[in-house]
C-alpha cells in the first residue's frame, strides 16, 4: 500500500510547556517499548538467517541426490557388462568434486572477480572469522553473522553440488570406453578450473554478468558447459566399438535394465526441485517463498511437457515410438527451463519445456548421423536443450537477446576449446579410452573384476568378429 500524505494543519502559536509535558511521557514509553523493539528486529534477522541457511543446505542435499539418479539412468543404460564401472565412476566424481572445489573452485568463482575473468586463489574457503568468534561465545559477533543472511559454508555446499551435478553430465555420454583415471583426472580440472571459471563470469559477478548475462539456475553454466565437455570427449574418445558398421548402419545397444533408468529419470526430476526452488537463494519472507513456489511449478510443468512431445515427435523423427526419447524429454524440459524458471506466466514454460524436448530429440537423431556415439543422450539434453533455454529467457524472462548469445558462445568457444585440449593431453599420454579387449569384454570384469548382476550369464553376441567401421 502506498501510506496516506499527511492532513494539511492549521499553524498555530507554539506551546513550549505543553510540548515538554507532552515529550515525557512519550519519551518514557519510547525507552519502556526500545527493547522490545529492539529484540524482535534480532529474532526477525536470526529466523531469516536460520531459514536461508537451512534452504540452502536442504535444497542442496536434494541437489546432491540426483548424482543417484544420473548413477541410475547411466548404469541402466549401459549393457550390464560395464555397470559397476558406471556406478564407480559416478560416486568417485561426486567425491572429486567436494573436494576439488573445497581446496580451489570455489575461491576462483567467488573471490574478488569484480568484473573480471577469474577470482583469487582462495585455499579451503570456510566459515568467516565471525562465524568463528560466535562459535567460540563471542555473542559480540551474532551482528556481523546475521548481517551476511546465512551461513558461509551452508552457500558453499550449495554451490558444490552444481560442479557434481556438471561431471555427472560427461560421465554417461562417455560411458563403456571411457579410461576411469582419465575421466577422473579430467572431472579434476573440471571442477577445479573450467567450471569456476564460467562461474565467475557469470554468478561470480564477473564480465558476462556486468553485460546483464541472466541464467537463473544453471541451463548454459552447468548443463552447457557439462555438454559441451562431454561433446569434446565424444570426439576425442570415439565411439563404441562396434557401435558403427561400415555400411554406415547402427549397432543397436540394448540398455541392461529399463526401470533403473527410468527411475533415475525420477530421481532426477525430484532433484531438480532443488536445483531451481535452492536457486532463489532465499527463504526469508513471503515474497522468495511465493518465487520459489512458481519456480518449482513452472519446473514441473517444463518435464511434463517436455515427456509429452518427445513421445509424439519420437515415431516421426526416430521412426518408432521411443521410450528413452520420453525419458530425455523430461530431463531437456528441465534443463530448458532453468535458465528463467522464475517467469510469472506458467505457460511460457510449457512451451519452453515443450521446444527443449524437440531439440533434443532432433538432436539424438543429428548425432547418430554424425556418428557421434553419446550413450545416454546427454549432449542434446543437456547442450542443445540448454542453449535453448537460455535464448528462451529473452522471450518470456525480459533478458537481451544480444547478451544471452554472447553468453552462449563464449562459454562455448571457452569450455569446448579447453576440454578437447585437455582430453587430447590425456588421451596422448594416460590414453583416454579403454583398450578393445577391455571394451570387449566389459570394464565390471576386466579392470574391477565384479558383474553388476553376477546371476545373469553374459551371452557371446553373434555380431562378435564381424567386420566394423573402426572407432
Amino acid at each position: 500500500m502506498i501510506p496516506h500524505r499527511p492532513r494539511n494543519r492549521v499553524n498555530h502559536p507554539p506551546n513550549r510547556f505543553g510540548r515538554f509535558a507532552l515529550s515525557v511521557p512519550l519519551a518514557l514509553a519510547a525507552l519502556a517499548i526500545w527493547p522490545a523493539g529492539v529484540a524482535a528486529q534480532s529474532t526477525a534477522a536470526e529466523t531469516g538467517f536460520v531459514l536461508n541457511t537451512y534452504s540452502f543446505l536442504v535444497w542442496g542435499a536434494l541437489v546432491m541426490w540426483m548424482c543417484a539418479g544420473f548413477t541410475m539412468l547411466e548404469s541402466g543404460s549401459v549393457r550390464s557388462k560395464n555397470a559397476s564401472m558406471i556406478c564407480l565412476k559416478n560416486i568417485g566424481l561426486y567425491a572429486i568434486a567436494g573436494l576439488v572445489f573445497y581446496i580451489i573452485g570455489y575461491g576462483l568463482m567467488y573471490t574478488d572477480v569484480e568484473g573480471g575473468f577469474i577470482g583469487k586463489l582462495n585455499l579451503f574457503y570456510g566459515p568467516s572469522a565471525d562465524e568463528i568468534a560466535l562459535l567460540d561465545g563471542n555473542e559480540g559477533a551474532m551482528g556481523a553473522v546475521l548481517e551476511n543472511g546465512y551461513a558461509v559454508t551452508s552457500d558453499w555446499f550449495f554451490q558444490m553440488v552444481f560442479v557434481a551435478t556438471t561431471a555427472s553430465i560427461i560421465s554417461g555420454a562417455l560411458a563403456e570406453r571411457v579410461n576411469l583415471w582419465a575421466f577422473f583426472a579430467f572431472t579434476a580440472v573440471l571442477t577445479g578450473v573450467i567450471y569456476p571459471v564460467v562461474g565467475a563470469w557469470t554468478w561470480g559477478l564477473g564480465w558476462l554478468s556486468e553485460m546483464g548475462f541472466q541464467d537463473f539456475a544453471g541451463s548454459t553454466i552447468v548443463h552447457s558447459t557439462g555438454g559441451w565437455a562431454a561433446l569434446a570427449g565424444l570426439l576425442v574418445v570415439g565411439p563404441r566399438w562396434g557401435k558403427y558398421r561400415k555400411d554406415g548402419t547402427v549397432k543397436s545397444t540394448p540398455p541392461s535394465n529399463i526401470p533403473g533408468v527410468t527411475l533415475g529419470v525420477f530421481i532426477l526430476w525430484l532433484g531438480w526441485f532443488g536445483f531451481n526452488g535452492g536457486s532463489v537463494l532465499a527463504l526469508d519472507g513471503a515474497a522468495n517463498a511465493v518465487l520459489m513456489s512458481n519456480v518449482l511449478v513452472n519446473t514441473n510443468l517444463a518435464a511434463a511437457a517436455g515427456v509429452v512431445t518427445a513421445i509424439l515427435v519420437s515415431k516421426p523423427i526416430l521412426g518408432r515410438l521411443d521410450l528413452f526419447a520420453g525419458l530425455n524429454g523430461a530431463i531437456s524440459g528441465l534443463v530448458a527451463i532453468t535458465a528463467g524458471p522464475d517467469i510469472i506466466d506458467a505457460r511460457m514454460a510449457i512451451v519452453i519445456g515443450a521446444i527443449g524436448a524437440l531439440i533434443c530429440t532432433v538432436g539424438l537423431k543429428l548425432l547418430e548421423r554424425f556418428k557421434v556415439d553419446d550413450v545416454v543422450g546427454a549432449v542434446p539434453a543437456h547442450l542443445f536443450a540448454g542453449i535453448w533455454g537460455t535464448l528462451a529467457v529473452s522471450i518470456a524472462g525480459g533478458a537481451n537477446l544480444g547478451v544471452q548469445f554472447i553468453g552462449i558462445v563464449s562459454i562455448g568457444a571457452f569450455v569446448f576449446t579447453t576440454s578437447w585440449i585437455l582430453w587430447t593431453v590425456l588421451d596422448k599420454t594416460m590414453g583416454a579410452r579403454v583398450s578393445r579387449e577391455v571394451e570387449e569384454m566389459g570394464q565390471d570384469a576386466a579392470e574391477l573384476g565384479i558383474d553388476a548382476y553376477p546371476e545373469f550369464v553374459l551371452m557371446v553376441d553373434p555380431e562378435d568378429g564381424s567386420d566394423y567401421r573402426d572407432p
